[in-house]
């Protein structure tokens, strides 16, 4: 089955690509976001890397306990035929301390033919910020 849009990609793809991405992580849909990747899809998330659909929603799980009231923009950087790379922010609250921070960051994917993610690499750094210094959809 396809993903679209499948690559190789246009810019106009490439944006509609990273705003599904976007929408998909703002659900917080664990099945919804884990379906746009590969069954074998690589992760490099930070300091963690593994591969494969369960894997991957071990790892959402396991962020959003900690990570409540999040936000995410994604915007492309660049793109050739199979590959996106995208700036992102992401805002959240921890769900223990309440300490609000933002995520600045960059992520690198890999499309196969069908249109899933085969490989994703981010790096990122966490800043504390202020509730009223939010500025993504609140």
């Amino acid at each position: 089955m396809q993903r679209p849009p499948i690559p190789p990609f246009t810019r106009s793809m490439a944006l509609e690509k990273v705003q599904a991405a976007e929408d998909a992580w703002n659900t917080r849909d664990l099945e919804k976001v884990a379906q746009t990747y590969s069954p074998n899809c690589i992760w490099r998330n930070r300091q963690e890397s593994f591969q494969g659909r369960a894997a991957i929603k071990f790892l959402l799980r396991r962020m959003w306990a900690i990570a409540s009231h999040c936000r995410l923009l994604k915007e492309v950087w660049a793109f050739t035929d199979n590959r996106i790379s995208v700036r992102l922010e992401y805002e959240w609250q921890h769900a223990s301390t309440s300490q609000w921070y933002r995520t600045h960051g960059n992520e690198h994917w890999e499309f196969d033919t069908y249109g899933y993610m085969t490989r994703r690499d981010i790096s990122a750094n966490d800043i504390p910020i202020s509730a009223n210094e939010r500025r993504i959809g609140f």
